[in-house]
């Protein structure tokens, strides 16, 4: 296992046949690119723990392309202990089939600091089913990043699961979320996140979801006539690590990682809040992409439909499937009565 993992550092360029990666060198590995929503936080917790650590620990930041293209690469190499950490999304379910839970629907509280707040609440986040979904796959969850709510864009109006009957929408390859859009009444369909724009421009897909940040960064905004704001679910970034790397860690500073992502928990929101802002005044400045926000009414709609999947999610995944739904909307009752009674 150790010149498998030394082999594979090498591979990506991330230490040099000359010497061995140094114990105290962090290899944190993005999704995205630099200057996107993971980036702005894995920055700011690469300062926190290198100023915490006097300096004893470096995190080298990794973004998108510094390590591969494809996703399951970055989550290999964080299992196999190459990179140290790394951020794990939509893709991550065929990693950790229990990590989908992030992608149901309807079932994180609205706003979108009391689910950053939720999250990464002991209740949830320290659960024995959550730990132990990412524990037997070799990884530890350490922190999660909502990046902000996943904004449907399309070429018709959207107000009604009637209005999404055999629409071509695209979704990450995710069965999670094809069950979602299935029981919606459209056709999901999964394209590569570096084909959709032409994908869209031609037709191949009528829609598409994502954050407000990548419908900006990508342009995909440019190639549609509809964005459309229903609220359904947040794009989550799950930040996970190498379990024995973790284990290996000393307890001061596994206490310094919990202290600094209980930290980043509100820096974490404003930095998706910023840029989500920022980016969809130059969509409203730039295009011409007419905006819907659904009413409570036209949610509920969804929100119906929508609640067949937990049961389709319980069924793929299992027991700890169950167990880690039934801590998440514990912990956002618990969250709920804390802020009823202040």
């Amino acid at each position: 296992m150790r010149l498998k993992t030394i082999s594979l550092a090498i591979a990506f360029g991330l230490v040099t046949v000359a010497g061995s990666a140094n114990a105290e060198t962090w290899r944190f590995g993005l999704e995205e690119i630099e200057g996107s929503v993971q980036y702005e936080y894995a920055k700011e917790f690469k300062d926190r723990i290198e100023e915490k650590s006097g300096g004893d620990i470096t995190v080298q930041l990794l973004p998108y392309g510094k390590w591969g293209s494809s996703y399951s690469a970055l989550y290999d190499a964080i299992q196999n202990g190459a990179i140290q950490i790394g951020f794990g999304s939509g893709f991550l379910g065929g990693t950790v089939p229990e990590s989908q839970l992030m992608s149901l629907n309807f079932v994180m509280p609205e706003d979108e600091l009391e689910t950053a707040k939720v999250l990464n609440s002991d209740a949830f986040l320290k659960s024995d089913a959550w730990q132990q979904s990412y524990r037997k796959r070799g990884l530890v969850p350490l922190a999660e990043l909502p990046e902000g709510y996943q904004v449907w864009t399309a070429n018709k109006e959207i107000r009604s699961p009637e209005d999404m009957k055999n629409l071509h929408i695209r979704v990450m390859d995710n069965s999670l979320l094809r069950a979602t859009y299935r029981a919606y009444g459209a056709a999901p369909i999964t394209i590569a996140y570096g084909e959709l724009y032409s994908a869209l421009q031609q037709g191949q897909a009528d829609a598409n979801i994502q954050p407000v940040f990548a419908h900006e960064e990508m342009g995909f905004y440019e190639v549609q006539d509809y964005m459309i704001f229903a609220n359904q679910s947040q794009f989550v970034g799950n930040v996970i690590g190498n379990l024995d790397w973790w284990e290996g860690l000393s307890e001061d500073q596994q206490k310094m990682v919990e202290q600094t992502t209980q930290e980043l928990v509100q820096v974490g929101h404003d930095i998706q809040t910023k840029f989500n802002q920022e980016r969809l005044d130059t969509i409203k400045e730039k295009g011409d992409i007419q905006i819907i926000e659904l009413s409570d009414e036209e949610r509920a709609k969804f929100e119906e439909k929508a609640k067949s999947v937990r049961d389709t999610y319980v069924n793929d995944v299992g027991e700890r499937g169950q167990a880690s739904l039934d801590a998440l909307l514990s912990a956002i009752e618990e969250n709920k009565s804390a802020s009823d009674s202040q």
